[in-house]
């Protein structure tokens, strides 16, 4: 299983939250995180990305900064996912350059070919179902949604394309089966206990997928 395969999105109601929850699903197995914080200011903001850079590196995991370019080059992080209404990718690759990870939200096929021609590195699909964990939520598209945007491409997809939003363990066979690349989780991971096992497991599920 490649380690973009599982992807850790942040939550917390504090960066200090935040970076607990990191750290405990980087000590249980995960390799990949994005820094997911919203409505603070930007010194904040950097020096939350900076004490998640430490924890990463710990761990040999991939850091990636939610919306913000700028702090995602400040904090030397891996990359920066961007959604919709962010800062283009072509814009972005410019500033961090080739070796930054860019990755793009999509709701529809016309945003996912939209990101493809834009550069991106990979693309967030989703959500799955319903998730508190974002204010304004796009359509739900559900495994048929998948089904038909990846039966669109008619299997003519370079990068991976990552499920988000809602998804629990027993949803990870189906939606990897359909041809979707990852799997990227908030509440599934956050605060829980026995999580190093839940993670071996969300991982065989996705080995065998």
């Amino acid at each position: 299983m490649k380690e973009e395969n599982l992807q850790y999105i942040s939550q917390g109601k504090s960066p200090q939250e935040h970076l607990r929850h990191i750290g405990e699903v980087c000590e249980a197995g995960v390799r990949w995180v994005q820094l997911r914080l919203k409505d603070v200011d930007a010194a904040t903001g950097l020096n939350t990305a900076l004490k998640c850079r430490e924890i990463c590196d710990q761990y040999g995991a991939i850091m990636i900064v939610n919306d913000s370019v700028s702090i995602a080059k400040a904090s030397q992080a891996d990359g920066v996912h961007l959604g919709l209404q962010d800062m283009n990718p072509k814009e972005a690759r410019a500033i961090l350059g080739d070796n930054f990870i860019i990755g793009g939200t999509a709701n529809s096929l016309k945003d996912c070919i939209k990101h493809i021609d834009e550069g991106v590195d990979y693309i967030g699909l989703g959500p799955f179902r319903y998730t508190s964990t974002k204010n304004k939520l796009s359509p739900i598209l559900g495994l048929e949604g998948y089904q038909k945007i990846i039966s669109e491409f008619k299997n003519n997809i370079d990068i991976p394309i990552v499920a988000i939003g809602g998804i629990e363990e027993n949803d990870v066979p189906q939606i990897l089966n359909i041809g979707i690349s990852g799997i990227a989780v908030s509440g599934m991971l956050t605060d829980k206990e026995d999580l190093e096992k839940r993670i071996e497991t969300i991982k065989k599920l996705m080995a065998v997928a």
